[in-house]
């Protein structure tokens, strides 16, 4: 199945909102996003607009940011987030209540599409990946931080930091196209959504480390029906299917 077409299957199911009266009153809803939700919100974006007469405004912000924007108090009404909103309800800057778990994604191995895909299956395999590749783009911000903490632990940051070279969700696509570096380790999200790449793996379990996905409502939105149609949108479960095609897999609470 597209993911147009799930969009259009988790617009029907979605529909029934429209019943209970959550977008009486068109209006224009501020979304803080992660970039890694961009190529979602482009194809259940417009479903959403055009079911319920609202309009989204999406800033997409990478984590780090996004955090420095609620923490001082920037409107917006919704946020959909790479990481969990729970410290900001604890604050009083997300609503009680609104906390919703979109899934979790990790780490993986990235190489330009057609290119020769290397062994990354265990431990070893990833070290000798690293070691073979002629230069290695490694995430910026929280995921950048393991990966560099892998390599020492695996006892290889001194013999490969020449080669390495640090980048952004925003700047992969560009990484990825040039072909250099020769392999990304990078958010696995962002690998799914940027033309050109081609995932190799995921890191094996015990050099993993998750991100959780998660949204909430504003404490101080005036838009909070309109906030929670669209929450509700991400819950359909055909929303959480294209979630998965992106690397984001369903996870407790």
């Amino acid at each position: 199945m597209t993911m147009h077409s799930l969009a259009q299957t988790a617009i029907q199911g979605f529909a029934i909102l429209l019943a209970l009266g959550f977008a009486a009153d068109a209006a224009e809803v501020k979304v803080i996003g992660s970039p890694a939700m961009r190529v979602i919100m482009s194809e259940l974006g417009p479903e959403f607009e055009r079911a319920t007469g609202h309009r989204l405004a999406i800033q997409y912000e990478l984590g780090p940011q996004a955090r420095r924007q609620i923490a001082a108090g920037e409107s917006f009404d919704v946020a959909i987030v790479s990481f969990d909103v729970d410290d900001f309800i604890k604050q009083g800057k997300i609503a009680a209540g609104t906390r919703t778990v979109l899934g979790r994604t990790g780490i993986g191995v990235a190489v330009r599409k057609g290119a020769p895909r290397p062994d990354i299956s265990t431990s070893d395999a990833f070290k000798r990946a690293m070691l073979e590749a002629r230069s290695v783009s490694y995430a910026g911000g929280s995921p950048g931080a393991h990966i560099l903490s892998l390599f020492e632990r695996l006892g290889i940051a001194q013999v490969i930091k020449p080669k390495l070279k640090p980048t952004t969700e925003l700047s992969l696509a560009d990484v990825i196209a040039k072909g250099e570096p020769e392999i990304a380790v990078n958010g696995v999200a962002p690998i799914l959504g940027t033309p050109g790449a081609e995932l190799v793996g995921w890191l094996p379990p015990e050099l993993q480390e998750y991100v959780v996905f998660t949204a909430g409502i504003s404490a101080t939105t005036r838009e909070t029906e309109a906030g929670q149609a669209l929450l509700q949108l991400l819950r359909t479960p055909n929303a959480i299917a294209a979630l998965k095609k992106i690397g984001v897999e369903p996870a407790a609470p």
